[in-house]
């Protein structure tokens, strides 16, 4: 897939992180107001920087966008071993420093939504607003249908287009149930995969991991969105989490696990107006 960034390799604290940045051009909005705070995405799992593609695309061009494959994941090169969301949090925060960013706004879908929690949690100061897509409080959640989460244990989906097609229903729910076989393409557009075990310390990186103690103490403004048709991460969960984030409102979308994706058009300019939208007092 062509992608609106161009690709390249940097070292962050001794680790090579395949990364694309989109420069925002203000220009193209004459009532833009000053510049934007970059956005920063971070992927589910298994997922290189290219499958975003369709939502960095229906964004605001304004904004600098930051994708970054994780470590042992796409392109990036893998970690010595198994790591945890504090270290891999503490890695994007060198990566922010690395590309001239004091502070950006933070996406994460489903894992990634994971990271994003606790990125704004104990990286509070690098992170101005928080968007939470498909995503959950971690160990302690509603848990999604068996059926799904049983083809989340392997990234055998990310290689294997047929298999994907055949069951990418029951586990992404939304469009992918009328449409299996424009999920499976979009999953195999040039995603990239990288070796099994990058997959593995992803599964491993947030076990055990919850946010449910923190997640009252979180400060930035947070938009959670989430499909109403989704097996992995049922719906309950989005509702839980605007219950305990104090600055949070939630966007319920009619789709799937993959609605930035199959619904890109339609959610890119929810999480633009929330973005640029002005703060009543000092964030």
């Amino acid at each position: 897939m062509f992608t609106t960034a161009k690709v390249r390799s940097i070292a962050v604290n001794g680790t090579q992180l395949r990364v694309a940045v989109r420069p925002g051009r203000p220009g193209l909005k004459p009532t833009a107001p000053a510049p934007r705070v970059p956005l920063l995405l971070i992927n589910g799992i298994g997922a290189s920087l290219e499958l975003l593609e369709p939502f960095v695309r229906e964004l605001d061009p304004a904004v600098d966008v930051i994708r970054f494959d994780p470590p042992g994941v796409g392109g990036s090169a893998p970690p010595a071993g198994p790591y945890r969301f504090t270290g891999l949090c503490h890695l994007i925060a060198g990566l922010l420093t690395e590309l001239g960013y004091d502070q950006a706004d933070v996406l994460g879908i489903s894992w990634g939504g994971g990271v994003a929690q606790h990125f704004a949690a104990f990286q509070r100061s690098r992170c101005r607003r928080l968007v939470l897509v498909a995503t959950a409080t971690g160990a302690l959640m509603v848990p999604g249908r068996p059926s799904a989460l049983i083809h989340m244990v392997t990234p055998r989906r990310y290689l294997d287009a047929g298999y994907l097609y055949r069951f990418a229903g029951h586990l992404y729910g939304g469009s992918a149930r009328e449409d299996p076989e424009r999920i499976a393409a979009a999953m195999h557009d040039g995603n990239r995969v990288g070796p099994s075990r990058g997959y593995l310390y992803q599964l491993t990186a947030g076990a055990g991991w919850t946010s449910l103690p923190f997640l009252p103490l979180l400060r930035q403004p947070t938009l959670i969105i989430a499909g109403d048709d989704d097996p992995i991460i049922p719906l309950g969960n989005a509702r839980l989490m605007k219950l305990l984030i104090p600055k949070s409102r939630l966007h319920v979308y009619h789709g799937g696990h993959l609605g930035l994706v199959t619904e890109a058009a339609e959610l890119a300019p929810v999480v633009d107006g929330f973005l640029a939208a002005p703060s009543p007092k000092k964030e």
